[in-house]
């Protein structure tokens, strides 16, 4: 694709996910000089076996959604658009009232504006088999994957309100859902916890440590270290730490540990939040930085999935057009 360094653009986004790709094809519409640096196309949703729930499609795969991503760009490449491809963003920096723009290859760009779209990545589960069994019935999205276990019972590892909030979503089909929980207190809101938990399909396991996801092709369950059924002692690993080992027969597993915004080359630039995510008005999707504008999962915004990512990029750039006309 051609892309050319010389050139101060209108706009570069950052991001090929629903976010960066949705951006691109109204920035292009606009007709913006628009420069698109994606390290790939689709997001997190990539990996998903199946989307039930991108409006359009009753089921499309991880994978087909993300050639729909870039066929639809790619369409509408041209004298607005440019597409640099497997690319990563490892700086932006000002240069006078414009921002440089460098990759991993160590090419500069410079615009006027920019639209960081760069999503985030899921924390993941570090116990034994859980990385040979993820998508084979331990995955990252209750969302995405939820209804695949109908009438099966399930686990949800994580006490925040994404865990909470994908217990609800399980509650609805799943036999039943059992919280798994490092610590012995939660950190949902009160109002959320109170609600999931009167659910009669609803469990808690507290205090427990995850070692091991058991199964072969597929999960068949968990073991965990209770560490309330015995006396704690120095360790050098969890696995060595006091307490029983004990078992959960689950045929699915929703991980909810967490996220790490893809943040970092904006660090220097752009406020984060105190995990890293970008803080931004959500109004106008502006973040504090005068001629930067961010969007999807790597914002400090409420609820993450594909379809507000899209719509929160257009948002974006619905603004930075009157931004750079108002000029």
């Amino acid at each position: 694709m051609m892309y050319n360094m010389r050139m101060i653009y209108d706009l570069i986004i950052i991001g090929g996910g629903p976010a960066g790709s949705a951006a691109a094809v109204y920035a292009a519409r606009k007709k913006l000089k628009t420069l698109l640096v994606i390290s790939g196309w689709g997001g997190q949703s990539v990996v998903s076996e199946k989307i039930y729930n991108w409006i359009g499609s009753p089921s499309i795969s991880g994978a087909e959604l993300a050639q729909n991503f870039k066929k639809h760009v790619l369409e509408n490449v041209g004298e607005s658009l440019e597409v640099k491809e497997n690319s990563k963003v490892n700086n932006i920096s000002k240069k006078d009232t414009n921002f440089l723009i460098k990759t991993d290859e160590n090419e500069e760009f410079e615009t006027k504006t920019i639209l960081i779209a760069s999503g985030s990545g899921r924390r993941k589960l570090t116990a034994k088999n859980a990385d040979t069994l993820e998508h084979k019935g331990l995955t990252y999205c209750a969302s995405c994957d939820g209804p695949l276990f109908t009438d099966m019972d399930v686990a949800v590892i994580g006490g925040g309100n994404a865990a909470f909030g994908s217990a609800s979503q399980l509650l609805a089909y799943c036999k039943s859902v059992t919280l798994i929980i490092r610590s012995d207190s939660f950190r949902a809101d009160q109002v959320t916890i109170d609600k999931v938990l009167k659910n009669p399909k609803m469990k808690v396991i507290k205090n427990a440590d995850i070692l091991e996801i058991q199964g072969d092709k597929f999960v068949e369950g968990i073991v965990y270290k209770d560490k309330t059924s015995g006396p704690a002692r120095n360790a050098s690993s969890i696995a060595d730490a006091g307490g029983e080992n004990k078992e959960l027969k689950v045929a699915g597993i929703f991980v909810e540990i967490g996220q790490i915004p893809n943040t970092d080359f904006a660090k220097d630039l752009v406020p984060l939040d105190e995990i890293g995510k970008i803080k931004i008005d959500a109004w106008s999707q502006k973040t504090q930085t005068p001629g930067i504008w961010a969007a999807g999962d790597c914002t400090n915004i409420h609820y993450h999935q594909n379809l507000i990512a899209a719509g929160d990029a257009v948002r974006a750039i619905e603004d930075i057009y009157i931004t750079l006309k108002a000029k």
